[in-house]
């Protein structure tokens, strides 16, 4: 039961970061660097990451990868916004480990509902079907042209 309760915390901070994440994406899209979106979603991203590291687990899963690949991408990204206030080519290093990081936050969420929803499980009960592989596709290129759009309009002053 405790786990239960661990879990459901975890998700809780999950959707936080990504709400708070596309709050802070819509401030990099008109040049802005919204500080309190920002902010909510890199420490809600981070606990994200870290939480998952307590959850039981044998061996090195598919989770654990993409927690270690999301404080890799956080490490630099919190880096450029603290401690270098997006200075030259920092600004750069914040806006695409922002959004490296959330796509990496909405990948999960996408495969969370694959594995929890009847409707989506029906269509890809192995993650392995076109349906899944055509969404996260989807998201992915919809990402990258957020990221190109965030990256060439964002003239961030912190």
């Amino acid at each position: 039961m405790l786990l239960d309760y661990f879990t459901l915390i975890h998700i809780l901070i999950s959707i936080v970061g990504i709400a708070a994440g596309f709050g802070m994406l819509a401030g990099l899209l008109t040049g802005a660097v919204l500080p309190r979106w920002t902010a909510w979603f890199l420490w809600m991203t981070i606990a994200t990451s870290v939480t998952g590291f307590f959850f039981p687990f044998k061996g090195f899963t598919p989770a654990l990868l993409f927690g270690v690949l999301s404080l890799f991408v956080l490490a630099p990204t919190t880096y450029a916004i603290y401690g270098k206030r997006l200075a030259g080519r920092w600004r750069g290093v914040f806006v695409i480990g922002a959004i490296t990081a959330l796509y990496l936050n909405f990948f999960v969420l996408i495969a969370q509902m694959f594995q929890k929803m009847p409707s989506l499980i029906a269509l890809a009960p192995t993650q392995s079907e076109p349906a899944f592989a055509v969404t996260q596709g989807a998201v992915l290129m919809a990402f990258i042209a957020l990221g190109w759009s965030a990256m060439k309009r964002s003239r961030v002053a912190y």
